[in-house]
């Protein structure tokens, strides 16, 4: 019993981890780098909404502010983009991010 059974384990493992492994690998290098674009990109210094209405129990107004200090990657952006590409992807960029024409840093 143990030798039959004892064999099946490892295998039955290996079939249940299977799925989780797959999303460990590897992503194509055009979605690692929109991935880190998205990542890297300056974000507007202030940005916000406001809003005023009247509702049945009278007026109501919002307001959100979000302030950017900066501080979302430290150093060189390209540098970091190829970083994260690499770690992503397993490939460099195809085209350096300064060469981007969506890059405004």
């Amino acid at each position: 019993m143990t030798g039959q059974g004892g064999r099946r384990l490892p295998w039955l493992a290996c079939v249940a981890l299977a799925p989780l492994l797959a999303g460990c690998g590897p992503v194509p290098v055009e979605q690692a780098e929109a991935q880190c674009f998205r990542q890297i990109a300056p974000e507007p210094p202030v940005s916000g909404e406001a809003g005023i209405g009247m509702t049945s129990s009278g007026p109501r107004t919002t307001a959100k502010v979000r302030l950017n200090l900066g501080l979302r990657t430290q150093g060189d952006p390209s540098a970091a983009y190829d970083r994260c590409v690499y770690q992503r992807s397993g490939r460099m960029p195809t085209r350096p991010l300064y060469a981007r024409t969506d890059w405004r840093g």
